[in-house]
């Protein structure tokens, strides 16, 4: 393979978050440097707070590109110079530019990456979904469900503004008119692999979609709960990749 990185300035991309060592995207783009005989590097900025952003920018040379996870999708958006419209009207960033004059713009390509890994499982009687939890991760998810057009309803832990069921009012039978379930929570994350989302499980069919956007472990509680209703179960490995790839779309255009 020619070697194409003597012409090529050295960028340093990262993934901002908390508690963060688990992360697929250091070791995506690792893989992808080394592939593509990049000479980039890509690391961990993992922050106990957001006020260490600033820092981060300023004391990072030849930083270029940032993706952002939990929980910094919203807090990170006052601390921007721009916000690319999709942000905007998501409410939430997972990518950064930092552009050749320093400016640091917000795009979010969750979306992206969720529409088109759901995209090809959908049947014409998925046309409502129900998406549990409301941080920055469940902002993109129902963004794309408006561009599928299929309706959709948070559910939370508690009562509040935008959020139409809780965990306890769930039953079969709104299950049943949901056929979409979408976990945009921490649950069942590893080393927690035994939780899941409380949800009347038996309501499950073999119409439903249950999409889950951890992927660490790859079958999780609820989507084993799924897989013994004969649902569609999907993991978020799909999602990360596509999101991934647009980042770096973003990152390299002029």
């Amino acid at each position: 393979m020619e070697n194409t990185q003597d012409n090529i300035t050295a960028h340093k991309f990262g993934l901002l978050g908390r508690d963060i060592s688990y992360s697929f995207s250091r070791g995506y783009f690792a893989e992808k440097f080394k592939n593509e005989n990049l000479p980039h590097s890509y690391v961990n900025f993992d922050l106990p707070n957001i006020d260490a952003f600033k820092g981060v920018i300023a004391n990072t040379p030849n930083i270029k590109g940032i993706n952002v996870t939990i929980p910094y999708k919203e807090e990170v958006m006052p601390l921007l110079d721009e916000l690319n419209e999709t942000a905007k009207k998501i409410g939430a960033v997972n990518t950064i530019k930092i552009t050749k004059e320093n400016k640091l713009v917000g795009y979010n390509t969750d979306y992206y990456g969720f529409k088109n890994s759901l995209e090809p499982h959908l049947k014409p009687h998925h046309t409502q979904a129900i998406i549990l939890g409301t941080g920055g991760a469940s902002k993109a998810i129902a963004y794309a469900l408006e561009q599928l057009n299929i309706a959709y309803s948070y559910v939370s832990r508690t009562q509040k503004e935008g959020v139409r069921y809780t965990y306890n009012d769930l039953t079969e039978a709104i299950l049943d008119q949901h056929k979409i379930i979408i976990n945009c929570t921490p649950i069942g994350t590893f080393p927690k692999v035994e939780q899941c989302p409380k949800l009347p499980y038996d309501g499950l069919t073999a119409e439903h979609i249950l999409y889950d956007l951890i992927y660490n472990p790859m079958q999780t509680k609820f989507l084993d709960f799924g897989k013994q209703k004969g649902a569609t179960t999907i993991n978020g490995s799909k999602m990360l990749r596509l999101q991934a790839e647009k980042s770096w779309e973003i990152w390299n255009m002029e």
